[in-house]
């Protein structure tokens, strides 16, 4: 929102080039005023033929530039007055000049400020009212009514408003370049903020499910199997040495500057035999399949099937009890497909129910990638996660990075 409101009052600005406000408003406003004033008195000595410049006369210059102060709050009636001042002056027979400076401003912050057609008026009432109420009203300072001079001072005016219909596209083009700017912005920020926390997530629900399952063991065997205890102390200290060492690369991700690459490398299928390790430490029985041919992953599908496993083998922990559980990794032709199956008899509402982060923050996975998660209780019991993640195409965009991977 800051980057767009900035935006807008730049592009506001007389031509871009003076941005809009109560000190510029005033400096424009001193400088039209001061050209008005002083070329309209130099000019006047060489016009001796129109009316000699009074107090009025130096009024009506002055009032023009004077209504610009208020010229971005109000444009359609400056834009009016001034039209009428500068009418009034060549009405009344005062010497030519820069006298249509300050109608020029006006009719530009009209036209870009949102009061065309107060701007288009005006200028035809200008045109109308010299030429016609002119020759009308009569007199020695009457306008001279050739076709030559009514169709150069036409033009001059289609040219000013045409000009400033341009200024004015350009300005909502560059409004609009500046919202699209802050809207991918703040598309980009919520991406990145879902994904540090489904990392976060994944990385220490994990290990903080394995260690409450631990600390619970070593509880309930520390007096009678003091043995047993000690194994689940020490399955607690590596889970929580697992989980520092996880949140530290996260967190490093998050202090990288000048898009440096991480230090160490995203986790990938390449650890899953430490994965296993240490849902065997919280006392699930856990066997890997592999099928097809082992080979290089694209880094998003690499860290998404990690990830998808992590996440499936701690919903196990937390929900199926003491489960034995198979997880098969598959290397298709163009798709990776990973499925863990258990066989658990605790509770598996919750489970399936997506109430929590995990089965959600999976599918977010899956669907990053183009891929797709299947999640729930198998026919002869138990749960069942399957994911299948495209291989083409998956190199194109990390998204845990939001960079291009090779592939």
């Amino acid at each position: 929102m800051k980057t767009t409101d900035a935006a807008a009052r730049q592009a506001q600005g007389w031509l871009g080039l003076v941005p809009p406000g109560w000190p510029s408003d005033v400096a424009v406003a001193l400088m039209v005023g001061a050209v008005q004033l002083i070329g309209t008195g130099f000019a006047a000595q060489g016009q001796p033929e129109r009316a000699p410049l009074d107090a009025l006369g130096f009024l009506l210059l002055a009032a023009g530039p004077l209504a610009l102060v208020a010229r971005h709050r109000r444009p359609d009636a400056v834009v009016a007055f001034v039209a009428a001042v500068t009418l009034l002056y060549m009405l009344l027979g005062y010497p030519y000049g820069p006298v249509v400076l300050s109608f020029i401003v006006a009719v530009f912050t009209a036209v870009t400020g949102g009061a065309r057609l107060a701007a288009w008026l005006s200028a035809g009432a200008l045109y109308a009212g010299h030429f016609g109420l002119g020759y009308v009203l009569g007199g020695p300072w009457a306008p001279r009514l050739t076709l030559t001079l009514m169709v150069a001072v036409a033009a001059w005016m289609l040219v000013l408003l045409i000009v400033a219909e341009v200024a004015r596209i350009g300005r909502e083009r560059m409004l609009e370049a500046a919202r699209t700017r802050a809207e991918e912005a703040r598309r980009r920020a919520s991406e990145e903020r879902l994904r540090i926390a489904r990392e976060l997530h994944d990385v220490l629900a994990h290990n903080i499910s394995l260690i409450n399952v631990q600390a619970g063991v070593a509880l309930h065997l520390m007096d009678e199997q003091p043995g047993q205890s000690r194994t689940a102390l020490v399955a607690i200290k590596q889970a929580s040495n697992d989980a520092l060492r996880e949140l530290r690369s996260v967190l490093d991700a998050l202090r990288q500057v000048d898009d440096e690459p991480p230090r160490a490398p995203a986790p990938g299928l390449a650890r899953l035999e430490g994965l296993v390790a240490s849902a065997e430490a919280a006392g699930l029985v856990v066997s890997t399949r592999v099928a097809g041919t082992p080979r290089p992953l694209p880094v998003g599908v690499d860290l998404a099937a990690y990830r998808i496993v992590q996440e499936a083998l701690t919903n196990v922990t937390r929900h199926a009890g003491r489960a034995a559980v198979t997880v098969r990794v598959a290397y298709g032709g163009r798709d990776l497909e990973v499925q863990v199956d258990d066989d658990g008899d605790g509770p598996t509402a919750g489970r399936s129910s997506g109430g929590g982060n995990g089965i959600p923050g999976m599918r977010e996975r899956a669907a990053a990638l183009g891929g797709e998660l299947e999640a729930g209780p198998r026919p002869g019991g138990g749960f069942r996660v399957l994911a299948r993640l495209p291989l083409e195409g998956s190199g194109r965009r990390d998204p845990a990075t939001h960079e291009g991977v090779p592939r």
